[in-house]
């Protein structure tokens, strides 16, 4: 439970601090919502479940590649395997490619991983 504590400083549960409100006027609580979307990957067919506001990201990036989201995972698919042997966890990665996009179009650059600094 959070309330307003002034100064636009919310405070919740008398713990910590929060300037910025992660539930902005307008949050859409949908874009949150999982959704199993059949695609294609490479040939092969299998599901992928992501929360809404990543597929919107992916139509983005395939829009801007003028390409579909099932030939632009196909390229992220393909890619991880052949630079980095594969990856455990798919959907983490395409989260992850989402969010660097993101961060890339705010001038943001990623942080470098830990052990590779």
């Amino acid at each position: 439970m959070s309330r307003g504590a002034g100064n636009g400083v919310m405070e919740t549960c008398g713990l910590h601090k929060i300037k910025v409100d992660p539930f902005a006027k307008g949050f859409d609580m949908n874009l949150a919502r999982p959704l199993s979307r059949s695609v294609r990957l490479n040939g092969f067919s299998t599901c992928l479940r992501l929360e809404e506001v990543y597929w919107n990201i992916l139509t983005e990036i395939a829009r801007i590649n003028t390409c579909s989201v099932s030939a632009l995972l196909s390229y992220v698919d393909r890619e991880v395997h052949l630079r980095y042997g594969g990856v455990k966890n798919f959907s983490g990665l395409v989260r992850v490619v989402c969010v660097v996009h993101l961060l890339k179009g705010r001038g943001t650059a990623p942080s470098v991983p830990l052990g590779q600094a």
